[in-house]
């Protein structure tokens, strides 16, 4: 039986500066991303597509790091990022894991929405046995509510301040 655990997060964030220039800063792609997930784990696939190599986390005995492809999709005041892939290092040979990431961003008059959903399904390993299944999809779902709350708190305070330097620098823009 697969382990299943989920968690969301979602964004209301006030700008009140230059908040008629979020949807032009939204449409530089790869800044934006670079600005939401640590650029020093991040690789540029082109085409909207990028491998991001996720710290290493440790659950129980186990450590291990995803490495997540992802996709950014933008329209009109929004953009997307989808996970469209994902390799699990440090667990063995995993053949039923499965991540998947729905998340958006979009600027409104007030400043920046956007909600993040991750979920996570994959066998017990063979290490954990022992642990009761609920256990460990509680400390799953701690886990994924742990990322997502990183990402929130990058975008409240990186995200930001990246939007202020490129307000600042049009060279930049």
């Amino acid at each position: 039986m697969p382990l299943a655990f989920s968690a969301s997060q979602a964004l209301q964030l006030s700008v009140k500066q230059h908040a008629d220039q979020l949807p032009d800063y939204l449409n530089d792609e790869e800044r934006v991303i670079g600005a939401l997930l640590d650029p020093r784990q991040l690789e540029n696939l082109g085409g909207g597509r990028y491998r991001y190599t996720v710290t290493r986390l440790q659950v129980f005995q186990l450590q291990i790091q995803p490495v997540v492809e992802l996709v950014a999709r933008r329209s009109t005041n929004r953009i997307e990022l989808e996970a469209i892939d994902c390799q699990l290092e440090g667990l063995g040979i995993v053949d039923d894991f499965q991540l998947t990431l729905e998340s958006w961003l979009e600027a409104n008059e007030e400043g920046l929405n956007g909600e993040a959903c991750l979920a996570v399904s994959v066998s017990q390993p063979s290490l954990l046995r022992l642990i009761p299944v609920k256990v460990l999809e509680a400390t799953g779902r701690s886990l994924l509510a742990g990322i997502l709350l990183g990402i929130k708190t990058r975008v409240q305070q990186q995200l930001l301040h990246d939007f202020k330097v490129w307000c600042l620098t049009p060279a930049g823009r």
